[in-house]
């Protein structure tokens, strides 16, 4: 694997957690540790992206968001990188599409927070990506009627699973809405107010 690739060995599953991180909170942190353990999760990556395109505001300097994340998580199944950046993708759907080629024999299942699913039909190549990955959504304080009556909900309801570790070994599309306890920690609320500049 090249440098500044994280490692996976063939048969692991890896979640991948995507995101600007402007700023990293226990937020991230409590989601991903819900992810591993009702996932069974072997590792999960953190991808800090190099920008949002949804968002017209540019996020902080990815160095400075990556130093972030990586001061607030501290669990050895979990790393922060910047792999998008390496790989040079823009889209969700093509550094998956790069990270599926690149790891050969490692299952993927992308995580997002339920207030993603309620905007994922605005991603670009939307329905790729949960062609390519099983998706665990996981439950955000406010969010939980919207997520489960967006438009990528209704329109991939029948691929839907009762449990998230289900997920590990189920073919995509396959999706799950996780229940868990909720943090309501949140990056722009923590940029408003003016705890972060990056």
């Amino acid at each position: 694997m090249r440098a500044g690739f994280p490692p996976a060995c063939r048969g692991m599953v890896i979640g991948l957690l995507g995101g600007s991180f402007d700023p990293a909170h226990s937020g991230h942190v409590h989601i991903t540790h819900e992810a591993l353990k009702r996932m069974g999760l072997d590792r999960v990556w953190w991808l800090v992206s190099p920008g949002n395109p949804l968002k017209a505001r540019g996020p902080a300097p990815l160095a400075d968001r990556m130093a972030r994340a990586r001061a607030v998580m501290h669990d050895p199944r979990v790393t922060v990188t910047d792999l998008e950046s390496r790989l040079g993708t823009r889209f969700t759907a093509q550094t998956i599409q790069r990270l599926k080629a690149l790891y050969p024999g490692v299952r993927f299942v992308w995580l997002m927070g339920a207030d993603n699913l309620v905007q994922l039909d605005r991603w670009n190549h939307w329905q790729d990506i949960l062609r390519m990955v099983p998706v665990g959504v996981l439950a955000r304080p406010g969010w939980g009627v919207a997520a489960r009556t967006s438009r990528a909900a209704r329109i991939f309801g029948e691929h839907g699973v009762d449990r998230g570790e289900v997920l590990r070994n189920r073919e995509a599309p396959a999706w799950c809405f996780v229940n868990l306890p909720m943090d309501g920690s949140s990056s722009s609320a923590i940029r408003a107010r003016g705890e972060w500049r990056g």
